[in-house]
């Protein structure tokens, strides 16, 4: 296998380890060792900023040349500050409505609702970047919504603080995605200058602590330092996980990176259901088969859509981190 298609796979299989690992250490700390989300999601964004930061000046094999560029190796966009907040902000909401989801529901229900980014994100793209959608594409998301709803209202273990928990995060989630690619392709109006992934990844970090700080002293009551070694190995897989995302970036275009990541929800669902001994019933066993083959019609729409001629900007369609095909 040439080097070309080693290095993509490799970071493709890191990817889904790191996703996973992160996923179910989230779900063992918050459930088995009651710990709290709040204080969850803080170490999360403090080992990414201390990582990302160690990551800009020694990337240890994790970008290419085209994009290791520091901390000021580029142009900033002009209201650099605002621009950093507003994500960092979208960021820990993210983060901290996707604990709350795991408190509440299996980390298989959350991911199923999270197979939905593909309808979040057309609207989103088409506020933001004026991006309009085909028929063909609209139809195809017809299934993804109709799955949505068997699994949503059959899952046998269905809470609606949960659901309602997982719904937000999944929209922060694309908004932050969407709104993170035009600061990267330079693209918003009256922009001059782009953020590289490894700007935004350490300084979105920065402004989420900002505000993901008071709210752990206002909101969390008790620091139980025996869960702090847990807390700072699930900080180190978030971390990995982002950043090996931003990597896979580079080798691959974001069509392709949407179908792998739809892959990478429908096996944690998969395993998480092994793991946890959890039984769907055949209306939710119906629902996610139909939601998957709406996803993947989707992105197939997509494709036909581009090809011709139908839009000249790729935007991330299910779950895509900060990268593009030109960056890591």
């Amino acid at each position: 296998m040439p080097p070309t298609t080693t290095r993509p796979l490799i970071f493709l299989l890191l990817w889904y380890a790191f996703s996973a690992l992160t996923l179910f250490l989230n779900k063992y700390i918050l459930s088995e060792k009651g710990g709290d989300p709040t204080l969850l999601g803080t170490t999360q964004m403090l080992m990414t900023l201390t990582c990302g930061y160690v990551q800009m000046h020694y990337p240890l094999g994790m970008t290419t040349s085209s994009s290791t560029t520091g901390l000021h190796g580029n142009v900033r966009p002009s209201k650099f500050r605002r621009h950093m907040l507003l994500v960092g902000t979208m960021r820990f909401l993210t983060v901290l409505l996707g604990l709350i989801s795991l408190r509440w529901i299996p980390p298989s229900f959350t991911e199923t609702i999270k197979s939905s980014a593909p309808l979040f994100t057309v609207m989103i793209s088409y506020l933001l970047l004026g991006e309009k959608t085909s028929l063909l594409v609209g139809l195809s998301l017809v299934p993804v919504m109709s799955g949505l709803a068997l699994c949503s209202f059959y899952e046998i273990e269905f809470n609606l603080t949960g659901f309602l928990a997982a719904m937000g995060a999944n929209f922060t989630e694309c908004l932050q995605n969407v709104y993170s690619k035009l600061l990267i392709s330079g693209g918003s109006a009256g922009q001059s200058g782009r953020c590289t992934p490894a700007q935004l990844q350490f300084y979105t970090s920065l402004a989420s602590m900002i505000i993901q700080i008071p709210t752990a002293w206002i909101l969390v009551e008790n620091l139980d330092f025996h869960l702090f070694p847990w807390f700072v190995l699930n900080g180190v897989f978030f971390h990995f996980q982002s950043i090996t995302a931003y990597v896979l970036m580079d080798y691959i275009s974001p069509v392709t990176h949407s179908v792998a990541n739809t892959t990478k929800r429908a096996l944690l669902i998969l395993l998480s259901l092994y793991l946890y001994n959890k039984q769907l019933t055949l209306t939710s066993s119906v629902g996610l088969v139909v939601l998957f083959m709406g996803v993947v019609l989707y992105n197939e729409a997509k494709k036909v859509h581009l090809v011709g001629g139908g839009g000249e900007q790729e935007v991330p369609l299910v779950g895509m981190e900060y990268g593009d095909k030109n960056c890591a």
